[in-house]
């Protein structure tokens, strides 16, 4: 597994930030835009998902990180749920849901295919390195 030095690089981080930017303007019309908690909260839940693979990121070590991954695929599930709750309410069409829910789906299953990965890595993270054989925490 090569070092992640930028989150913004990940295929994970892309898709959520994509997932996150189609959630703003679907709240933004008709019904959905009045019920304000419940925009405030899928919006929440998408931003959520790239927040938490940033922070997973930034925190350096695979333990930290894969924390953080399981609470952005969490996340995820919390905004299919809320799809699922959009699309009973009429606030979605056919074509919304299925394309949003199915991009959940498989962000889902990338984040978790990334925890796998980790998993299985010997690197132990970023604020680790090598000096001499032995291991070190980075300032």
């Amino acid at each position: 597994m090569s070092v992640v030095r930028d989150f913004e690089e990940l295929a994970i981080f892309q898709k959520a930030r994509e997932l996150s930017k189609k959630i703003y303007p679907i709240t933004q019309r008709g019904e959905f835009k009045y019920d304000t908690r419940f925009v405030q909260q899928i919006r929440a839940a998408a931003g959520s998902i790239m927040d938490n693979i940033a922070e997973g990121v930034e925190g350096g070590g695979n333990k930290e990180f894969m924390n953080f991954l399981y609470i952005a695929k969490g996340s995820c599930g919390e905004v299919r749920s809320q799809l699922i709750r959009a699309n009973d309410l009429g606030y979605l069409t056919k074509e919304e849901y299925d394309e949003l829910y199915t991009e959940c789906r498989k962000l889902s299953a990338g984040i978790m295919n990334f925890i796998k990965e980790i998993r299985t890595s010997e690197f132990a993270g970023a604020k680790f390195k090598e000096f001499n054989g032995s291991k070190v925490q980075e300032d």
